[in-house]
Order: C-alpha cells, then sequence, then structure tokens
C-alpha cells in the first residue's frame, strides 16, 4: 500500500523549537506554511507532499542564519508530526541565505546530489527542538560503584519543564516537568489511592507514606520523576529509571545508558488510545533525546498486563523474554533508538484519523 503523505489536517500549530527565544507558530493552509514569530510572519513556504516532499520559499527568509534554522525547522516539524511516513524534504530555494552550511555541518539537512534535504530520522533526534534546555554535550562518562554495580555516574536531575510537543491529533501540549514533592503531593497521594492505579502499583497509603517515596526517589540519582501535562493539565506521573542500577539490571544484560520507566495515568479523561499515541512516544522521544547514548530503552510490565503488552507492541517494543520478579512475573520490553527513529514512531500512521474521531 502506497503511503499517505498528504498534510492530513490544516490550521495552527504551536512549535517548541525556539526555547528560550520567541515562542513560534505555524499555520497550515493548502500546502501552505506561514511559521509567526509574535504574530508577524518571518516564514512563508509552500510544501508540495510525496515520498521526497518538498519545502519551497515563497520569499527570502530575512532572518539571521541561527534564528531561520529555527523557523524552517518549526515548519518541518508541523509537516513531519502529521505525516511521518515522508522519506525526506527538500529544502527548495535560494533564500535560506547564511543557514545552508550550518543546516549541512549539523546534519539537520544532507547533500542529496546538490540538493538539501531533511531526513525525519535525523531531524527528530535534535534536543534543542524539543527539550527547554538541552545538553551541549553528553555528561562525561566515568565510572563508580553503587551496591556492587558498576555503572557511569549519572548526570544531576534536571528541573521545570523538560520536554514539550505540539500534539497535531490531539490539538494540544503535551510537556513533561520535573515532580516537585510539595507542589505535586496532594496529586500524587490521590493517584495512588485511585482503586485502579493501585491495582497494578498497589503504593496505597497516607500523605506521610507518599511524602517518604517521592523523598526516597529525589535521592536516588538512578531514579527521575516526570509530571505529564496537556495543555498544562496534570494528568500522569512518570518514574524513568537507568536500568543498570536498577532491580531489572541482574535479569537481562544491561547496558550503560539503557534507560526504563513506569507509568501511571492519574486522570480518567486521558485514558484510551488516542492519548496513549500521544504521551507514550512522546515520553520515548524526550528519553532519546536526554542522553544521546540511550541506545535501548526497557520495560518490565506485569506479564498479565495484556492490554498493556499490546500498546508497547504497537509502540515499537519487543517482547523479549518472561522473567521473574520477587513479586511479579514481568515481561521483559526492549525498544531500540534505531528503530524508534528509523520508523518514525513519534506519531502513528493513523494520527489523521484518530485526531477526527478524537
Amino acid at each position: 500500500m502506497e503511503a499517505d503523505n498528504r498534510l492530513r489536517r490544516s490550521g495552527p500549530f504551536r512549535a517548541f523549537c525556539a526555547k528560550g527565544h520567541a515562542p513560534l507558530s505555524v499555520d497550515v493552509e493548502c500546502g501552505t506554511i506561514i511559521v509567526r514569530r509574535e504574530g508577524e510572519a518571518v516564514l512563508r513556504a509552500s510544501f508540495a507532499p510525496g515520498d521526497i516532499g518538498r519545502l519551497s520559499l515563497a520569499e527570502p527568509c530575512r532572518l539571521p542564519p541561527d534564528e531561520t534554522l529555527r523557523a524552517a525547522s518549526a515548519a518541518l516539524e508541523a509537516v513531519l508530526a502529521d505525516a511521518p511516513a515522508i522519506k525526506a524534504i527538500a529544502l527548495d530555494g535560494d533564500g535560506w541565505l547564511g543557514a545552508e552550511a550550518d543546516m549541512l555541518r549539523s546534519g539537520f539537512a544532507i547533500d542529496a546530489g546538490g540538493e538539501r534535504h531533511v531526513l525525519p530520522e535525523l531531524f527528530w533526534q535534535f534536543p534543542r527542538f524539543w527539550l527547554p534546555a538541552p545538553p551541549a554535550e553528553p555528561y562525561p562518562q566515568t565510572h563508580i560503584l553503587t551496591n556492587g554495580q558498576r555503572h557511569p555516574r549519572r548526570a544531576p536531575k534536571p528541573t521545570g519543564e523538560v520536554y514539550a510537543r505540539h500534539i497535531p491529533w490531539l490539538g494540544q501540549t503535551l510537556s513533561f516537568r520535573a515532580l516537585d514533592i510539595d507542589t505535586d503531593l496532594a496529586r500524587f497521594n490521590r493517584w495512588m489511592n485511585d482503586p485502579r492505579v493501585a491495582y497494578f502499583w498497589k503504593e496505597e497509603g497516607d500523605l506521610d507514606k507518599h511524602r517518604a517515596y517521592l523523598g526516597a526517589i529525589a535521592a536516588d540519582p538512578h531514579m527521575l520523576t516526570l509530571i505529564g501535562c496537556a495543555d498544562g493539565v496534570p494528568f500522569s506521573y512518570f518514574e524513568i529509571y537507568w536500568a543498570k542500577e536498577n532491580r531489572l539490571g541482574p535479569f537481562y544484560d544491561a547496558q550503560d545508558y539503557d534507560r526504563g520507566w513506569h507509568v501511571l495515568i492519574g486522570e480518567d479523561a486521558f485514558l484510551g488510545r488516542h492519548w496513549i499515541t500521544a504521551w507514550l512516544p512522546s515520553l520515548m522521544h524526550y528519553i532519546f533525546l536526554d542522553d544521546c547514548r540511550t541506545q535501548r530503552i526497557v520495560g518490565e510490565p506485569a506479564a498479565d498486563h495484556h492490554q498493556q503488552i499490546r500498546n508497547l507492541q504497537r509502540s515499537g517494543f519487543a517482547c523479549v523474554k518472561h522473567f521473574d520478579f520477587p513479586h511479579k512475573r514481568a515481561m521483559l520490553v526492549m525498544l531500540l533508538r534505531e528503530r524508534f527513529f528509523g520508523d518514525r514512531l513519534w506519531a502513528p500512521n493513523d494520527a489523521g484519523e484518530q485526531r477526527r474521531s478524537a
């Protein structure tokens, strides 16, 4: 079946490739793309679909090179978030001014027989487009011992918002921020005591128990707690861990930068497949962007949690094996960086249909 490379929607798109700069918005209408900064149009282009899509400037972009790159990134994100099957996008025209050299030098674009082609699997690996404070370079590597396990020293934990992305099939902004115990304790306590959540987490208790629970994680260098928000509304809790120091590490050949995760969806209104296809690939995207050395993301859902395992398989995870923790029988699942970016798993193939039915 031929891939559908058309833009399946029109309207506004909020871009997050300009953190620390004036916010960018993108209007898409009948193949015309307009990028605006504080209401002013800074880039006008047309988009022609196809296996090799073509983004053609309507007029030269007169921004400084770094701002030109950001404006181009906003337009590209709007296209690629909605039509992930596109093999590449050619940047047509000579109006990119001084940005061409940076495009080629950084891998933002490649030279394809004299044309500048943006490859989606490279573009979506640029942390600066989705992380408010992207790492300038990987945290230096030196190994230490924790409980007899040799592993890299981990970077300090972030604070505040760590990731933001517009989800076109929901028309909302999905973001992750570091959990703050004082701000989030009551919400976390309510979620953990919800019978639906307690069935899997088994962490019911009072505020004091949950303050101690979160405090212990905050003091543990191998774990990070995040709150997921949709248009600023908190709805989920995530624990991200370095697998080598985790309880999962001894059950498989854990590599230095493998990472795993746990999830809790606290609000019933955010259950359902159209939400899973937003937060699950976005969380995987954040994990891969946070450290370029992370090649594998792992998980250990309960072996009888069949719905979660099916969701993971649809999202690119492979089921590796069953194994037994002291407290549960689990399935080891694994997602490769190459699979995530190579198969464009940041968006489902039916994103347009999901948006219409949401």
